[in-house]
């Protein structure tokens, strides 16, 4: 990061960057920019937010992919993060890097201001690839075509790319541990209930956000 956002801490960064957007919003690529960092810690924790937090439209499907692009990039040892043309120029809107932002805030600050250098093995380099690989899993997981189940993987991913940020071990774990947790869910749940589960899941969903809608 900047001088300024290793001062300021992360989020702080993310809130200064979403004041300053334009009313037009800003691509990834824009966005990548303003981060002024090219490690896979501080990229992937700041894309995974917006798909943790409940009932924000739009962005999590913008962010899928291009994460799992990255993902995928970790896994394969890649020293520092490349997205191509066609993801760089997805459109984030001001609003949703507003909310991004306080949901941070919200969310993940006191998770930050926790998080210290503790076995840090889990976020050395061999380490790093194998948590690339799990990521991916994750981000295959935000792409099941069902509303408002982002939100679980999303939150393992945040908690596992801040840990990789902060050299984290513990945080790397939980993070890894909760969304494997919420995979094996799925799966379990499709593979002895299969329609009727994604009826069940529907029926859930439909009512949680009739009720946030009131």
């Amino acid at each position: 990061m900047t001088e300024t956002s290793e001062k300021l801490g992360l989020i702080s960064a993310l809130e200064d960057i979403a004041t300053a957007a334009p009313d037009k919003g800003m691509t990834l690529g824009d966005f990548f920019d303003a981060l002024g960092e090219r490690a896979f810690g501080v990229i992937l924790f700041a894309m995974a937010l917006p798909i943790s937090i409940p009932f924000l439209y739009g962005v999590p499907q913008v962010m899928a992919l291009p994460m799992m692009a990255l993902s995928a990039q970790m896994a394969l040892g890649r020293e520092e993060p490349w997205l191509p043309s066609k993801f760089k120029t997805r459109r984030l809107d001001k609003a949703g890097l507003e909310r991004m932002a306080q949901g941070g805030r919200k969310w993940f600050g006191w998770l930050e201001a926790l998080a210290r250098p503790r076995l840090t093995w889990l976020s050395g380099p061999t380490a790093e690839r194998l948590v690339g690989g799990v990521f991916i899993l994750f981000c295959a997981s935000i792409l099941v075509p069902l509303p408002a189940t982002n939100t679980t993987p999303g939150i393992a991913l945040a908690i596992a790319a801040l840990g990789l940020l902060t050299r984290d071990g513990l945080l790397v774990l939980g993070g890894l541990l909760l969304g494997l947790a919420w995979i094996a869910l799925l799966m379990t749940l499709f593979l002895f209930f299969g329609d009727a589960a994604i009826d069940v899941l529907k029926d859930f969903i439909r009512d949680a956000l009739g009720r946030e809608a009131t």
